[in-house]
């Protein structure tokens, strides 16, 4: 069997309110067609055709296009008409799969049913609603035999108290398409060429149609609106949540975490409420996430506690650190076994050393620490001089006071100690003292100076 997946993504989307495209909403931190794009794929079709209209351009570039092949729709006349499109391209053997680029939690396996029911005739995925408003009705005769799909706006009376529905997915053999589809009128309300009709042709051909009805009618749900964008949103993070648990992973509400990538946890993992998790996440064993934490492309090792209202990006931290409270992790930014990032700590492109320690109120960029080393609070390495980023090297055992200003580049030797309150601008060898701050001078018989009577 060849199989090949027509994906429907040119519709304006017109109930979102947006200038966004709707099928390039997010969804789980990837747009809404992405989902139904990697779903086509999990089935290794020979190819995908994602037929585009409204807003094309934005589509193509925001998509991970890679073996992709894009069909314009220039007139908006109906999903009949979109799929006739996109056949040219499709081989006579093939069997081809419709799907939606708004429709983006269809679960593979049942696509892959569906697929299988279709080798030889026309097979539609339907599911049954206990509010079926808007969705064209599943007809059947008086032995349950698939007749027809009547939209909703075409409906009679009696139709429309049917609550078996058209998802719209479905699949047939090409031959099929290519000989019902331009077949198919637009004699309804919408003046569009409906893609259910060519189930009615094949019916009057007395060409069996099959079905399959979907368990969960969520899984086929489209997006029209922000309010169904947002139903989606909270049942796919159920979905991520209960897999987590299920995996062994400690939640402390599953209703408040929010995955929009790919998070992988080891054993003994517990996340707070609250937390957020975008790209590639990895979280090994025995990890301790706070509340209201910012975890995105990071790696967090083993037995490590990030501790609440933290942000962490493109970070990667060992085993048996601490980050946080109130700890900003930027881009580039290493910690190695044991180190300490605490509270109103910022972070970017450093590497700090085993057992290494910056617990408060510092800016730390652009600098390779040792192990060992102390740095006080507020301390800040000035890296940039307006045109370009310098490094601040701080060796093994180092201790740098409060307050302290290390105007890179610079280098704090191993043993080295910064006095509090001092602005380092040479090179401080090992093991010697750095004092750079005025001379004291206490003034004798001072007078604090008084309020000035206004009267």
């Amino acid at each position: 069997m060849t199989l090949e997946v027509i994906i429907l993504a040119a519709g304006q989307g017109s109930r979102m309110r947006s200038s966004t495209p709707k099928v390039l909403h997010p969804l789980g931190g990837k747009p809404l067609l992405q989902h139904v794009v990697d779903a086509a794929r999990s089935l290794e079709p020979s190819a995908i055709h994602v037929v585009v209209g409204h807003g094309a351009d934005a589509v193509r570039a925001a998509m991970d296009g890679s073996g992709l092949r894009w069909v314009e729709q220039a007139e908006q006349l109906g999903t009949g008409h979109a799929v006739l499109q996109a056949l040219p391209g499709v081989r006579d053997e093939s069997t081809v799969l419709v799907l939606y680029g708004d429709v983006p939690l269809v679960a593979p396996d049942v696509l892959q049913t569906l697929v299988e029911a279709a080798q030889d005739a026309p097979a539609l995925l339907t599911a049954v609603l206990d509010d079926p408003t808007g969705y064209g009705r599943v007809l059947r005769d008086g032995h349950s035999v698939f007749r027809a799909v009547v939209e909703h706006k075409d409906a009679a009376t009696d139709e429309l108290a049917v609550q078996e529905v058209n998802t719209g997915i479905l699949a047939a053999p090409a031959s099929l398409f290519r000989r019902f589809l331009p077949q198919v009128g637009n004699s309804n309300q919408q003046r569009e060429y409906y893609l259910p009709d060519v189930l009615s042709l094949s019916v009057a051909e007395g060409i069996a149609v099959r079905t399959a009805t979907v368990a969960d009618p969520l899984a086929v749900l489209g997006v029209n609106d922000q309010l169904q964008l947002s139903r989606l949103e909270r049942e796919l993070q159920r979905q991520r949540a209960e897999a987590l648990m299920t995996a062994g992973v400690r939640l402390a509400d599953p209703a408040r975490i929010d995955i929009r990538g790919n998070l992988r946890c080891g054993r003994d993992v517990f996340i707070d409420v609250n937390c957020v998790f975008a790209g590639e996440v990895i979280l090994e064993d025995g990890v301790h996430i706070g509340p209201n934490c910012v975890i995105t492309a990071s790696r967090i090792g083993a037995g490590t506690e990030v501790r609440a209202m933290s942000h962490l990006e493109k970070a990667t931290v060992a085993d048996d650190c601490t980050v946080g409270p109130y700890a900003r992790l930027r881009p580039g930014t290493a910690l190695a076994q044991g180190a300490r990032v605490g509270n109103f700590v910022e972070t970017k492109k450093a590497r700090i050393g085993a057992g290494s320690k910056v617990n408060h109120l510092s800016y730390i960029g652009d600098c390779e620490m040792g192990e060992g080393a102390n740095i006080g609070a507020g301390t800040i390495t000035c890296n940039y001089d307006g045109v370009n980023k310098h490094i601040t090297r701080i060796g093994d055992g180092a201790f740098v006071g409060s307050n302290a200003t290390l105007v890179a580049p610079v280098e704090i030797g191993s043993g080295g100690f910064v006095a509090a309150g001092s602005t380092i601008t040479r090179a401080v060898p090992e093991a010697e003292l750095a004092v750079a701050r005025g001379k004291q001078r206490n003034i004798s018989g001072w007078k604090r100076p008084g309020k000035v009577n206004k009267d």
